[in-house]
């Protein structure tokens, strides 16, 4: 049986296992009767909720909704933004499994037979309909998927009898919610609890009230879905379930591997005619973690159809369903390039971050448009914040470790403290096994030839064990390794190669490379023209940062300046300068004013924009400045 907990116990927790079983059966289930299936999904969403102990939080209809049906105290997205997390509920399938997925918008390579997953139930019998978003960061067949989608799709298109799969989603608390609406005043500002590592601004207060009131909104929208199944006599023979696809918006929330970025409400609502399917009685809070890749295999189990070998997730109705952590990941955002990865279980967290010298709040335009951010940008330029909230404009540290039971925010990191020693191997040895598992295409540079499912598992292409023992080198910052990676720039396969380079960058911005060993051979990368541009690029970088700019610029600027270069490698290039020494970067102002005119609105225009204004001292955290980065004033 399910571990359940009392409401009041709810900790967060987090996890799926791989689930295994034989192909579908389109027709297995269609002689008898079946459940219709309602997914009501709200964008960007915490568990703000009553029903999860929230005291601020006024949403009477969903706490409802937790008392007459099932409650996952420890639901998680695999990613904490859309387009990845929502890669894995269409496929089942972890998307760094099938580069680039992994990043906020891409197009995975997915092999022929990953499909998504309501084809199958069409193929049952079901009718399936989505209203209205797609985002699946690959090219889903959505005709195959769909038999309607879009603004006005719903289950009234079905023939009668038909069973349906029915998809609503809410934008209601989305991102951009926060600049376009006016709060309604449901919650005050004063009364708002920040957390730790969130100055206290009156920006911050006001959005985050705003956000509650957002929340508050989406409650009423859920009643009003609610009524309409009532209303069309359905509400008896249709499971409900209520979920978001990542976590919420505020300041560290969206787009950071934490709980803030990860956590989500999770509730199923089994009617007395469906009850004898549902994993637990109503009322019940289920402990057992959750992630988004679980949803699929859910839905198909419920129809009465065989899930697929190649799921990575578990069906929530798995009777022996035990899975003791939770997976998740952070990549490319937008125009900024990171790499963290994390597990979770019932109490702690491990983060490993695959690009320690990265800041953690690197300038991502569309999260930049949020006041709260602006304020927190503009404490940390004038040097008023305490430690904890300066923490997020610096580099990262290779690991780190939370006691969620004690630090429910996530600032203490405990990764070197000796009585946990046990937790942190243990939490390693279990993500170090999910990476390899799922063929990680995190350790590919975007772009490359290796990346995608059926690209990455070619024999030789991505020797993963040997490119992840690098990478693991490189990011402990041990000086010790320098020769290693150096020796890996002469490897036969050009992932290798890459991650030898990028431990002599980590090195260099930590200030922990001399220049005299290994100039000679960054040169002889730079200049060979028979080199991937993802290794060059990483190589300029390292050479600016040791005192040889000139030629570093004169390279990358022309990679950004190459229109017939892919898109990566060109927002790699720009990436690069940013992060190099300004009076260097300074040289490819010419370049970077031709390229953001013609890219305005384009990753590699917004990340050229937002280079122009800090290279020419007129970069400013207001409002108009970041309009003028995203091309919109």
């Amino acid at each position: 049986m399910p571990n359940r907990t009392s409401r009041r116990a709810v900790l967060a927790l987090g996890g799926a296992i791989a689930g295994t079983a034989a192909l579908p059966a389109a027709a297995a289930a269609q002689d008898a009767e079946r459940p219709n299936i309602l997914w009501l999904v709200a964008e960007d969403h915490n568990p703000f909720l009553g029903a999860y102990g929230d005291d601020q939080a006024q949403t009477p209809t969903l706490d409802a909704l937790a008392e007459r049906g099932i409650l996952y105290a420890n639901a998680f997205s695999t990613y904490p933004v859309c387009a990845p997390t929502r890669f894995s509920i269409i496929t089942g399938k972890a998307p760094e499994s099938c580069g680039p997925a992994h990043h906020m918008r891409a197009s995975g390579l997915r092999p022929d037979w990953l499909l998504g997953f309501p084809q199958y139930l069409r193929e049952a019998g079901y009718y399936t309909s989505n209203s209205n978003k797609t985002d699946y960061n690959t090219d889903i067949d959505l005709a195959a998927t769909w038999d309607a989608n879009g603004p006005d799709a719903s289950w009234a298109g079905r023939d009668p009898g038909q069973p349906f799969f029915a998809i609503f989603n809410h934008m209601t608390t989305h991102e951009s919610s926060l600049w376009s609406s006016e709060p309604t005043g449901v919650h005050d500002p004063a009364d708002a609890e920040l957390p730790e590592y969130t100055p206290d601004t009156v920006n911050t207060r006001a959005d985050r009230a705003h956000y509650y009131d957002n929340i508050t909104r989406v409650d009423a929208q859920i009643a009003d879905r609610l009524a309409e199944l009532e209303a069309a006599g359905l509400a008896e023979d249709t499971i409900v379930f209520y979920y978001s696809d990542n976590g919420g918006v505020l300041p560290r929330s969206k787009r950071y591997a934490y709980d803030s970025g990860l956590r989500t409400a999770l509730i199923a609502v089994f009617p007395d005619k469906w009850a004898h399917l549902a994993p637990a009685e109503p009322g019940a809070v289920v402990a057992d973690p959750v992630t988004t890749l679980d949803y699929a295999p859910t839905v198909l189990e419920l129809a009465g159809l065989d899930v697929p070998g190649h799921f990575d997730g578990t069906s929530l109705l798995e009777a022996r369903r035990r899975p003791e952590y939770a997976f998740g990941a952070r990549n490319r955002m937008d125009a900024r390039y990171d790499f963290v990865r994390t597990v979770r279980d019932g109490r702690y967290r491990y983060i490993r971050n695959y690009a320690p010298h990265r800041i953690y709040n690197q300038h991502v335009a569309y999260l930049f448009q949020q006041l709260g951010v602006l304020d927190w940008e503009r404490l940390h330029l004038d040097g008023a914040l305490d430690e904890v909230q300066e923490r997020w404009w610096q580099p990262k540290p290779a690991e780190e470790l939370y006691d969620l039971e004690t630090d429910p925010d996530e600032v203490a990191n405990l990764i070197d403290e000796p009585h946990l020693r046990r937790v942190r191997r243990r939490l390693a040895a279990a993500l170090d096994e999910h990476l390899i598992a799922v063929h990680d295409n995190g350790f590919i540079p975007e772009g490359a030839a290796a990346e995608g499912y059926d690209q990455s598992r070619v024999r030789g292409a991505f020797p993963i064990e040997r490119v992840k023992t690098l990478a693991d080198s490189a990011i402990q910052r041990k000086r010790s390794n320098t020769a290693k990676f150096t020796r890996a720039l002469n490897d036969g396969n050009e992932v290798v190669r890459y991650w030898g380079v990028q431990g002599l960058l980590i090195l260099a911005a930590a200030d922990l490379l001399r220049r005299n060993d290994v100039e000679d051979d960054l040169q002889a990368v730079l200049g060979d023209a028979e080199e991937i541009p993802q290794v060059r690029i990483a190589a300029a970088e390292t050479l600016a940062r040791l005192g040889r700019g000139a030629e570093a610029v004169d390279y990358l600027s022309g990679v950004l300046g190459d229109a017939d270069a892919p898109d990566p490698v060109r927002l790699q290039a720009v990436e690069a300068l940013t992060y190099i020494p300004a009076e260097d970067a300074a040289a490819a102002l010419d370049v970077l004013d031709a390229v953001a005119g013609p890219e305005t609105g384009t990753y590699i225009g917004i990340a050229a924009n937002y280079l122009r204004f800090v290279l020419r001292g007129e970069y400013a955290p207001t409002p108009e400045v970041q309009a003028a980065i995203l091309g919109l004033a």
